[in-house]
């Protein structure tokens, strides 16, 4: 599409003031080394990795490499003029093992590293494996530290609860309810 194409499409088709958004999902856009500055392993990697749990045995080790590409995207993000992304945070990328107390500095840093008003996804079927063996697969704990670091302009969560079932077909992806005492929690979101 040529500038002025473009131009015209962006200034004369929307009126003043419109607001553009985009979304990516961490485990189909990051890759980037997927264990790359202390990543721990998330639901997906661990079923991806499972032989002939997945197509040619695909995995999301190196996505759109996101993570390497990061300053590049955001300049798509600009040219294209977006002013609202929805993300969702690679929960292992940031709590390596599932806990908080191991908060990985450089996973939060990337996401620091957006810039945009920013509506996160507290999960995307992207969980910590240490946390999903402990909580299932829905568990959301809101008094986590490394919540309260991310800038006031990128904290509007969007709560996303799942069944205990995840995918209920084994073979579409991560399914099992590993902890019963989650099941409450279903409904009662730590917000």
């Amino acid at each position: 599409m040529s500038s002025s194409v473009r131009n015209a499409f962006l200034k004369e088709s929307f009126p003043s003031g419109f607001q553009w958004a985009t979304s990516t999902e961490s485990f189909k856009v990051e890759g980037g080394g997927w264990r790359a500055d202390g990543k721990g392993f998330s639901i997906w990697d661990e079923f991806s990795h499972t032989p002939g749990r997945v197509a040619d045995d695909d995995n999301g080790d190196v996505a759109c490499d996101s993570y390497n590409k990061l300053d590049e995207d955001i300049e798509v993000l600009k040219k294209l003029k977006v002013t609202h992304y929805r993300f969702s945070v690679s929960w292992p990328r940031v709590l390596p093992d599932g806990t908080n107390k191991n908060i990985n500095e450089a996973g939060l840093n990337y996401y620091l590293r957006l810039g945009y008003t920013a509506w996160s996804l507290m999960d995307n079927f992207e969980w910590a494996s240490g946390y999903a063996e402990r909580f299932g697969l829905f568990f959301v704990n809101r008094s986590d530290p490394a919540l309260p670091r991310i800038p006031k302009k990128s904290a509007s969560f969007y709560n996303t609860l799942i069944n205990c079932n995840g995918f209920k077909d084994p073979a579409l992806g991560p399914h099992e309810c590993m902890n019963p005492e989650g099941e409450g929690n279903i409904i009662r979101v730590h917000i």
